[in-house]
């Protein structure tokens, strides 16, 4: 059976092969309606398939998104990984996924290997964006939009929730239950100061203690982001002498580590012990007890970070853009904190 061609639905819509290339990589040129129509049910009936190799050369471009993550693994990188996913899907883009495990050397790895592959865009959660990923970014001239974290070695475009102001909200609610303080599980001391999600938590625990004119001397817990080691950190600390009367974790996955560890210690939570995270995962609501949290909206980030990364004017000099869009946080309770 002979390959069906760009000229067979041209014929068959009625059209030229410029028209159906517009309809097909919806533009450059605007297609009426139905014109529009005719090409796609000439599509259909034929069952043409555009060779994307063609005009990814043509255009010097695929229909191809690079999501660079940090771990897959953890829950929340998974969520927001399958929400660009299904945003790009939307506006007809595949979406390549790489996981740098913290690691810089991995992160510039996949920045070569993506920008590489004249990717349409790049969505970069960066832990820590250093100098010579800054630089390869530069030198490709790419796309880039900054997702959940916003990295200060390079001036783009980024997507974020309040961090600062959500974290504000969880421990001013546990105050609020008569706890006489609450400590603060977060990052490690590596962690970067500025722009980083978890370093904004630990912020927003320390705006709310002060405001509530307690100290926080000495309650400040370094932990890694998942709850295996979450989980070891916290047995060192329910078992101290001075064990919390509540703890703020900077994410869930460090949570489920500490209500796990909390368990086998036999402290009853929230009775003798109340705990609160960030970023409701799906899991928060089935831990024992369901976990009290602050949640983002990351299906409405990712398609803002997709939007994004395809507008035509983000790389176009003195183009009117918003630098960071900012969505809000909610604060979502549960029984860890004591709440019915």
């Amino acid at each position: 059976m002979a390959k069906v061609t760009r000229d067979d639905v041209a014929r068959l819509a009625g059209t030229s092969t410029a028209v159906v290339s517009y309809v097909i990589n919806n533009g450059p040129r605007p297609v009426a309606p139905a014109t529009r129509e005719r090409v796609l049910a000439a599509i259909k009936e034929l069952g043409y398939r555009p060779d994307r190799v063609a005009q990814a050369m043509a255009s010097r471009r695929t229909d191809l998104i690079g999501l660079i993550i940090p771990d897959a693994r953890q829950p929340f990188f998974g969520e927001m990984a399958h929400a660009v996913e299904q945003a790009a899907s939307e506006r007809g883009k595949m979406v390549l996924v790489g996981n740098t495990d913290y690691v810089a050397e991995r992160e510039v790895h996949y920045l070569r290997a993506f920008l590489g592959m004249r990717v349409s865009g790049l969505i970069l959660v960066s832990h820590a964006l250093n100098d010579l990923a800054a630089a390869e970014i530069e030198a490709w001239d790419a796309r880039v939009v900054l997702l959940h974290e916003r990295p200060e070695a390079i001036d783009d475009v980024a997507v974020a929730t309040d961090d600062l102001g959500g974290a504000e909200l969880a421990v001013r609610h546990l105050l609020e239950h008569g706890y006489e303080y609450v400590a603060c599980m977060g990052g490690i001391a590596e962690t970067p100061a500025v722009g980083d999600p978890v370093s904004d938590h630990v912020e927003g625990w320390r705006r709310a203690m002060d405001a509530a004119g307690i100290s926080t001397e000495g309650r400040l817990f370094e932990a890694l982001y998942n709850r295996y080691d979450a989980y070891q950190t916290a047995l060192t600390i329910l078992s101290g002498p001075e064990r919390p009367p509540a703890i703020f974790c900077s994410t869930d996955d460090q949570a489920i580590g500490l209500l796990r560890a909390a368990r086998e210690l036999r402290i009853d939570v929230p009775g003798e012990l109340a705990v609160a995270g960030f970023d409701d995962i799906k899991e928060a609501a089935l831990t024992d007890p369901p976990l009290t949290t602050v949640a983002s909206d990351r299906p409405a980030m990712a398609r803002a970070a997709v939007d994004l990364v395809l507008d035509d004017g983000l790389r176009v000099a003195g183009a009117r853009r918003e630098r960071l869009k900012v969505f809000p946080s909610r604060l979502v309770t549960r029984h860890s904190c004591g709440c019915a």
